[in-house]
């Protein structure tokens, strides 16, 4: 819009200037063509400069009609508000939309008080007149931009309200999504529950009964077996359920990891440039399918961040098979360019919270801190079998 104002309303000066009604002064001479074209070329660049484009504006309008180049605003009885004088009109009215609510009270005061003093200096007929005439325009440009500012705010904070307003129903739908959530497993909890409870009765009441009674017994060894696979579907149904969208984007339908996926995990750190060795120490036992998941996550984590935070440096991972637990231990030479320790971050980040969870989870233990030689450790013990509150029944 500017960009179209500035020729626009030079042009319009210049055919004010050149208008045969008022032939008096110095004519439209270069000086006079000068300041015509000063009367538009302001508006050019007044969004990056409004009070500037104003001023320049107003001055080369008052040099037009020192010049006696276009007519005095009251003259002959009437009042005549040329192009020129509308031009500082619009001037005033652009600034007063693009300058803050305070600094348009100055630009009023000190606009004001400049035109009407100018007028009564360069006006050779009706001085008061045309003071008058051109603080009227003044002040009807200022209520003007005043007025469509006002509005734009209003706009503006009704735009914002309403974005407000949808990311609170947003938020509230998620929370009344997640409660929903929350209360159907517990039902469900209840369920997988009572029907493992029924499932160890009915193992126990077999057992009982295998040597005297073999039909009685085949008959719960196929309730048993009913049971079981009830069991597992209300238990795929809780998963499901507890599933965000996060989780599905990224897990998908694949299965879980586990201690035979851990050489190709190492593989593809070695390719990003991390220097890592694996060593295996004592008899390799099964291991339950969670504490299998947790050790997987507990080294792809630790290599994660020595890759992070130490750079293309030497790793090593040890599993040592005891009797009764598996330690883990990764360590890390630390980064190559200082041979100083690194400390552990305070509280540790969403990553080392999230490896204590789960070894915790399968009743292990986790230690995680610098090495006295440089390098960081991070050490799992983990057990061959699940705690006693993972596998008791109410």
């Amino acid at each position: 819009m500017d960009l179209l104002l500035a020729p626009l309303l030079a042009v319009a000066a210049l055919a004010e200037a050149v208008d045969p009604a008022h032939p008096t002064g110095h004519g439209l001479d270069a000086v006079g063509i000068a300041l015509a074209v000063m009367v538009g070329a302001p508006f050019a660049v007044h969004r990056r400069w409004p009070g500037a484009a104003l001023w320049a504006v107003g001055a080369a309008a008052a040099a037009l009609q020192a010049r006696h180049s276009i007519p005095a605003p009251v003259a002959g009885g009437g009042a005549t508000i040329g192009t020129v004088l509308l031009a500082v009109g619009v001037a005033v009215f652009l600034t007063t939309v693009r300058l803050g609510r305070w600094p348009t009270y100055w630009l009023l005061a000190v606009t004001a008080l400049v035109a009407g003093s100018t007028e009564v200096l360069i006006s050779s007929a009706d001085s008061i007149g045309s003071a008058l005439a051109v603080e009227v325009l003044v002040v009807a440009s200022w209520a003007l931009g005043c007025l469509v500012r006002a509005r734009r705010a209003i706009a503006a904070e009704a735009l914002e309200h309403a974005a407000a307003l949808k990311r609170e129903q947003v938020a509230l739908a998620r929370t009344a999504v997640v409660e929903e959530r929350a209360r159907i497993a517990r039902e469900l909890h209840d369920i997988v529950a009572h029907h493992v409870s029924l499932m160890i009765v009915q193992v126990i009441a077999a057992d009982r009964v295998q040597t005297t009674d073999p039909a009685k017994t085949r008959e719960m060894h196929a309730a048993i077996e009913a049971t079981g696979r009830a069991t597992v579907a209300e238990l795929r149904r809780l998963l499901e359920l507890l599933r965000t969208e996060e989780d599905e984007a990224v897990a998908g339908r694949s299965p879980q990891p586990a201690l035979a996926d851990i050489p190709q995990l190492l593989d593809s750190l070695r390719e990003a440039g991390l220097r890592v060795e694996s060593t295996h120490t004592g008899t390799a036992r099964q291991l339950p399918a969670g504490t299998e998941l947790t050790a997987y996550r507990v080294v792809q984590e630790a290599l994660t961040n020595t890759l992070k935070h130490a750079g293309h440096t030497h790793a090593a991972v040890t599993f040592d098979w005891q009797p009764h637990c598996l330690t883990l231990t990764v360590c890390d030479d630390g980064p190559l360019v200082t041979a100083a320790a690194r400390p552990v971050p305070p509280g540790g980040g969403h990553g080392l919270v999230g490896m204590r969870e789960r070894v915790a989870a399968v009743g292990g233990s986790l230690r995680i801190g610098p090495r006295a030689h440089g390098g960081f450790l991070v050490r799992a013990d983990l057990p061959l079998t699940l705690p006693d509150n993972e596998t008791a029944y109410p």
